[in-house]
């Protein structure tokens, strides 16, 4: 059979030099946010952290004109037109409900998770959506190469009905301070983007259950460093996620198994792929193949960009088109609670050793938090 024509590449707006300002100064910013906006041409203009010299060397680095003084100075600014808040959760709310509160930019991109619970995420969207600020969420392993052209062959129908989906990390991350007081290694931090890739691939799961335990390596408390999830589709499709930060003894002596997975199963077809992430150098780009009914060998799929740091253009992008267009964000707020709410849908399944639906969390069917 002929090949299907897989797009990768997510699209880009027509305006470029909306005004970005930046909270925050961390890795994520430093190796990720800002090599891809570079890279894609748009227009970092400020950049704000809690230590002014850490903003001082990322805005040298990347050739970001201005250094304010902190959080309130650069949201103080009412040229800036897009903020990115690079922040720890559990602090990410509070500047977003400022922001709203001085009500001059256009759009916000949040970091994942949006917050540390449901019922918090929901204030910061709808605190959002009353100061008129469009609201996205930098669920970025959706354009990761490999994830993205794998939504355009199921959209394309080129698998037919999808039977069965597998997502496999066996990846040792590189764990943040802020962990620390959060409890959680692997739920909130890891696998939200993993089940957030299957809500984007298949759309809300019914049902899930997840068995988690305890990561032998990481020191702070917590209970779900190794998490296994299965989620049901009435339907009939069932994946499954697993997330082991573990991975075997690879840093006390043993060689290492370094990477993460992924299988589509459907009627008519199969594809897979692999992310490059977690490797040295630390990020490697991702790779796919796929065949249907009739082919005699796999599709191949090899693109030259990666998750880390192509991905992070593709979050702000979709920000950029929404303002253009004066549509929800690709990955809007809204879309995003759903989300959240699987994630604490995974976290009362494991409590409790049990099969839960997202829909027993708490507001997720309430008027106010429907799309």
């Amino acid at each position: 059979m002929s090949d299907v024509h897989l797009v990768y590449s997510p699209p880009r707006p027509s305006r470029k030099d909306f005004r970005i300002g930046i909270l925050g100064g961390g890795f994520i910013v430093d190796e990720c946010h800002l090599v891809s906006y570079r890279k894609a041409g748009l227009n970092p203009v400020a950049i704000a952290s809690r230590s002014v010299e850490k903003a001082a060397g990322v805005a040298h680095r990347h050739a970001i004109p201005q250094v304010r003084a902190s959080y309130d100075e650069l949201l103080d600014d009412p040229s800036i037109e897009v903020l990115d808040i690079a922040v720890p959760p559990q602090h990410q709310p509070q500047w977003i409900h400022a922001a709203c509160a001085r009500g001059t930019v256009k759009g916000i991109l949040a970091q994942k998770p949006l917050a540390l619970g449901y019922a918090q995420a929901a204030e910061a969207v709808r605190a959002c959506e009353q100061a008129g600020i469009a609201l996205a969420v930098n669920q970025n392993m959706r354009y990761d190469p490999s994830v993205y052209a794998a939504k355009g062959l199921l959209q394309a129908g080129a698998l037919g009905a999808p039977v069965f989906a597998t997502l496999d990390m066996r990846a040792i991350p590189h764990w943040q301070p802020w962990q620390d007081g959060t409890g959680s290694a692997s739920l909130w931090i890891m696998s939200i983007h993993h089940l957030d890739c299957m809500r984007y691939w298949f759309g809300d799961p019914d049902r899930v259950f997840c068995s988690t335990r305890s990561d032998p390596r990481t020191r702070f408390p917590h209970s779900d460093g190794i998490c296994t999830t299965i989620l049901e589709y009435d339907e009939g499709l069932r994946s499954v996620v697993i997330d082991d930060v573990w991975t075997g003894p690879a840093r006390e002596g043993c060689p290492g198994d370094i990477r993460i997975d992924w299988r589509i199963e459907g009627l008519d077809g199969v594809a897979m792929g692999e992310i490059g992430w977690c490797r040295e150098p630390y990020t490697t780009p991702s790779t796919l193949r796929y065949a249907r009914k009739g082919d005699a060998q796999f599709h191949r799929f090899l693109p030259a960009e990666s998750w880390f740091p192509d991905a992070f253009s593709g979050t702000m992008n979709q920000l950029l088109i929404a303002l253009e267009s004066g549509e929800e964000p690709a990955i809007g707020g809204r879309d995003n609670l759903r989300t959240i709410a699987l994630v604490e849908a995974a976290a009362l399944s494991a409590a409790e050793r049990r099969m839960v639906a997202p829909s027993e969390i708490p507001c997720l069917n309430s008027a106010e938090a429907q799309p």
